[in-house]
């Protein structure tokens, strides 16, 4: 028995002599940490799902070693805007985002899929646009497990959205919740923040998101700052009252005793466009204070959001489907024509998303020359397309300046988001266009703006795409290429990284990106989807484990 135990131990040994050390060795590696340091030149290793080692790994085996001849190696992106939901249920791949180096998709502005009532997923089920799919969960976390489950390419976290707990509690009305109505919305907040949500989310210029008061505001965000989430608004205003609304995010911060993020940092409207220095300084003097207050941006000088904002106030009221029968009502016709204000010409709005496919020959014009083909005011025309669309209308305006973009990429507390979908340039996504953004905001942080016009160092640069969210989001082991951390890991050319896409043709990849991991799993490999789902449902740090 004894010899048998030997000869079983020897064997032990000598396989596991012969066993690689790591399964991937990344040689001769520019080491870029996530720190904002210079950048060295090192090797790394990943095993299973973690960076093993940084250094040189030259006397140690893989089961494969890449010899990167000095190209970068940086930790995966934080995207911390994602319109990802509906595309992901579609297409796994995450091929727009993947291709920049994203690796982790961080979900709901605002709005959240979950919680949801019975009636909440009827209506999620029947308003649907080119993408169909099934409302299979109830909760946030329920959906963000699910598409774990299904599978997807990069990582996902989300907030919960006040309008979806709005919706849930209060309905569609602009009124106060009732004290009832805010403890439901209150125990909804704990109930996400117990599944892994990083916060909650407000996105005030819509319904019923802004039927929210300040005070709302902080009781809710009270409760994610129990467990140490984070509160994020697409805030009331971004052109007139641009600094109040600031203003009121910072209070949140202050009275909630919680870290707060401003949404898509922006002056929206050429007059308003002095107000950018201005707002820096409020969130510098807030930072001062110490409150954690923080912003991220995409990388270009136009938004995209519904053409029906240029709607006054009580027509948009009670949400889209409200607003369509309004604006079908001819005894209401005059009255809506006689009070819309234009706060982006017509001739700086162009039409990107239509449901209805008769509609979509406008893709890609100017409001004001599609008004002019059909024999119309541009208010006559805008009112008319949102009713036969039966949609909110997607557009694009043109209303920031290139100077305030570069002012704000260099402010050291901004991360990046594109404010999009992660598509793939095929198939059911490029049914309509979309904004750039959605391919290129995060390449540009590294052609465009390190690079090119050397706003930032590209050190910088990817601190702010990784550690810096990461941190902000209070999340384990990502954002940084350390060992002991989960292996998201992109590789590029910093000489060959360029954004593709344009606003007339946006359906295009971004070039440089060469290879991706995802928890150790190999997502782009020279350039190429690999098909692997390696992403996670990561979780907030107030998760309690089921």
């Amino acid at each position: 028995m004894k010899n048998l135990l030997l000869f079983i131990t020897i064997l032990l040994a000598v396989a596991s002599c012969g066993q690689p050390d790591y399964d991937t060795i990344l040689k001769n590696g520019l080491i870029y940490d996530g720190s904002g340091d210079k950048p060295y030149k090192a090797d790394v290793a990943i095993k299973a799902d973690t960076v093993a080692a940084i250094g040189d790994l030259s006397e140690f085996t893989a089961t494969e070693i890449i010899d990167l001849n000095g190209l970068a190696v940086a930790p995966g992106f934080i995207n911390m805007l994602s319109w990802a939901n509906t595309a992901l249920l579609e297409d796994g791949r995450s091929q727009g985002d993947i291709r920049q180096g994203v690796t982790l998709e961080v979900l709901g502005e605002g709005s959240s899929m979950g919680p949801l009532t019975d009636s909440m997923k009827l209506d999620m089920s029947t308003d649907q646009g080119d993408i169909k799919y099934e409302v299979k969960w109830t909760t946030l976390g329920e959906y963000l497990q699910y598409l774990e489950e299904k599978g997807i390419s990069t990582n996902v976290a989300s907030f919960v959205g006040n309008g979806t707990l709005r919706r849930y509690a209060v309905g569609n009305e602009n009124r106060k919740a009732t004290p009832e109505e805010l403890d439901v919305m209150k125990g909804l907040v704990k109930q996400a923040m117990e599944e892994g949500a990083v916060g909650i989310s407000s996105s005030l210029l819509y319904a019923p998101s802004g039927y929210a008061d300040t005070q709302e505001l902080v009781e809710l965000a009270k409760v994610a700052s129990e467990y140490d989430g984070m509160y994020i608004s697409h805030i009331r205003s971004e052109g007139s009252e641009l600094l109040e609304a600031i203003n009121e995010l910072i209070t949140i911060s202050r009275e909630a005793n919680i870290a707060a993020e401003v949404y898509h940092l922006k002056a929206s409207g050429q007059k308003y466009w002095n107000k950018l220095d201005t707002a820096i300084m409020l969130i510098e003097d807030a930072r001062k204070e110490g409150l954690p207050v923080t912003a991220d941006i995409y990388t270009y000088p136009a938004s995209s959001t519904g053409l029906h904002v240029q709607l006054p106030d009580w027509v948009r009221e009670e949400g889209v489907e409200a607003t369509i029968k309004r604006l079908a009502d001819s005894t209401l016709r005059e009255r809506i024509l006689s009070e819309i204000k234009f706060t982006n010409p017509p001739s700086s709005i162009m039409l990107v998303g239509f449901k209805n496919e008769e509609l979509r020959k406008y893709t890609g014009m100017r409001l004001d020359a599609v008004a002019e083909e059909l024999g119309k005011t541009p208010a006559e025309a805008m009112i008319d397309l949102i009713v036969e669309d039966d949609s909110r209308i997607q557009v694009v305006y043109f209303s920031m300046s290139e100077e305030n973009i570069a002012k704000k990429v260099a402010v050291p507390w901004v991360s990046f988001c594109s404010d999009a979908g992660s598509y793939t340039n095929e198939g059911v996504f490029i049914k309509s266009s979309t904004h750039p953004r959605a391919y290129g905001s995060f390449i540009r942080v590294l052609g465009k703006y390190a690079r090119d016009e050397k706003v930032i160092t590209l050190e910088e640069g990817i601190r702010k795409l990784s550690s810096l969210p990461a941190q902000n989001l209070k999340l384990e082991k990502r954002g940084m290429l350390k060992p002991g951390y989960y292996a998201d890991v992109v590789v590029f050319d910093p000489e060959k990284v360029n954004d593709k896409a344009t606003f007339e043709k946006p359906h295009q990849y971004a070039e440089g990106v060469i290879h991706v991991w995802v928890n150790g799993t190999s997502v782009l490999k020279d350039g190429n989807h690999t098909g692997a789902n390696a992403g996670r449902f990561v979780k907030g740090p107030g998760y309690k484990g089921y």
